[in-house]
C-alpha cells in the first residue's frame, strides 16, 4: 500500500507504484503502450504520475494477467468490451433538462411532500 507519509488518494510516481506492487517500472511503461485506458499524467521530463483510478487499473491488469491467467490480448478485449458497455455521461444540458422534468413532475404531483 501507500507509504506511511502518503495519502491513499495521493498521486504515485512510477517508482512508488512499482515498489507498491512489486513490479518493474518497465512493465508499467509497457502496459501503458498496450492498454489505452492507462494514461497517467506526464509532467516535465516525462515523469509519470498515477492517479487513484490509474493505480486501481494497474492493480486490476496485474491481477488479470498474473493471477487469473489472462493474456495481454485477453485483458485488452475485456477492457475494451467494458468501455463499450459503460453508460455515456450525461452532458450538463441533459442534467438541466432532467432536473426541470423532475421538478415539473413533482409540482404536478403536489410538491412531493
Amino acid at each position: 500500500m501507500a507509504g506511511p507519509d502518503k495519502s491513499a488518494t495521493a498521486f504515485r510516481t512510477i517508482g512508488e507504484l512499482a515498489d507498491e506492487l512489486g513490479l518493474p517500472q518497465h512493465r508499467l511503461r509497457y502496459w501503458e503502450t498496450r492498454f489505452p485506458q492507462l494514461r497517467p499524467l506526464q509532467r516535465g521530463g516525462q515523469r509519470r504520475y498515477y492517479r487513484v483510478e490509474d493505480v486501481a487499473l494497474v492493480r486490476r491488469i496485474d491481477r488479470l494477467l498474473n493471477q487469473d491467467g489472462y493474456t495481454i490480448q485477453g485483458v485488452q478485449k475485456l477492457l475494451a468490451s467494458e468501455r463499450r458497455r459503460a453508460p455515456k455521461l450525461v452532458k450538463p444540458d441533459g442534467l438541466r433538462a432532467l432536473r426541470d422534468m423532475l421538478a415539473r413532475a413533482l409540482a404536478a404531483d403536489g410538491g412531493g411532500a
